[in-house]
Parts: structure tokens; sequence; C-alpha cells
């Protein structure tokens, strides 16, 4: 519980576990890159990428988009900080005889996860009366009831 609310707390503080970045390559075509926050893992960044390729889609003034190529990394590190040993004991004396009794005990440093896990997709934009269309996918239907306000603010930045 306490591993997955330490790797909440930069999403939650930062207010953005995901960023895109689209390359138009020709009119009706394009390139969408996506990292995310160890959080989010692989599938998380799969969902923003498709979010992204839907919204390029409609500012574009294309109706739908096939994902003609796509692309995915894990870059996500999990390295350990150092720890410390602690001792805890008991000496005792009788007489001129002493005795020692005591325990270490290894507490290991704090686990940082860093990286991203990334998605890229390479899109074909339609419009509805394109040949073909009918195969592809609706970028309204990808984004939902609020695709007007998605396509306004133009990017996501949440696998959530």
């Amino acid at each position: 519980m306490i591993k997955i609310l330490g790797a909440l707390l930069p999403c939650v503080f930062l207010g953005a576990c995901a960023a895109s970045n689209t390359i138009r390559t020709s009119a009706d075509t394009a390139i969408v890159q996506t990292s995310a926050a160890p959080v989010c893992g692989g599938i998380g960044a799969a969902k923003v990428a498709q979010k992204q390729a839907a919204i390029e889609t409609l500012k574009a003034g294309y109706d739908r988009y096939m994902i003609a190529g796509a692309s995915a990394a894990n870059n996500v590190h999990v390295s350990q900080m150092p720890g410390y040993y602690q001792t805890y004991g008991t000496a005792t004396a009788y007489g001129n005889m002493a005795t020692y009794q005591g325990t270490t005990s290894y507490v290991p440093g704090a686990t940082i996860v860093s990286g991203t896990h990334d998605q890229g997709f390479a899109i074909k934009m339609l419009k509805n009366t394109d040949p073909g269309a009918s195969q592809a996918i609706s970028a309204r239907e990808t984004l939902g009831p609020k695709w007007p306000e998605l396509v306004k603010a133009g990017a996501v930045h949440t696998c959530a």
C-alpha cells in the first residue's frame, strides 16, 4: 500500500503523469509519441497515445484514424538506496566477568522508481466520406462524450 501511494504522489503533486508529442508527417498522417509515469504502466501509456491520436485527428479536421504502426518501450528502473545496520544488545557484569547479548539487523534504504513507459503510434487520418473509413476508429467515440473539451485542451496528461 505504501509503495503504491509513493508511486502516485508525484502524479498528484505534479498534476501530470503523461506527456505526448505529435509530429505531422503529411496532411493526413502523423506520429504520436507518449511517455507515461511508471505508475501508469504500458497499458496506461497506450491509452494516452490512443486518446492523443484521436485528439490530433479531430484537430486536423478528420473524423477517424487508423493505427498504421506502433512501438513501445519500458524504460522503468528500480533502484535501492543504501541501508544501515542497527545493533541492540545487553551487557551484564558479574564480578570480573561480563557477557554481551546482541542482535544486529539490516534496514534497507528507500526504493526509487524512475523512468517511463513509452508508446508510439503512426496514424492515418480519414474523413467519414473517405474510402475505407468504415474500418477506421472513430475519434469522437475514442474520446467519449467530453470530446470537445479534450480537443480544446489539446493533450492528455493523465493515464487515469
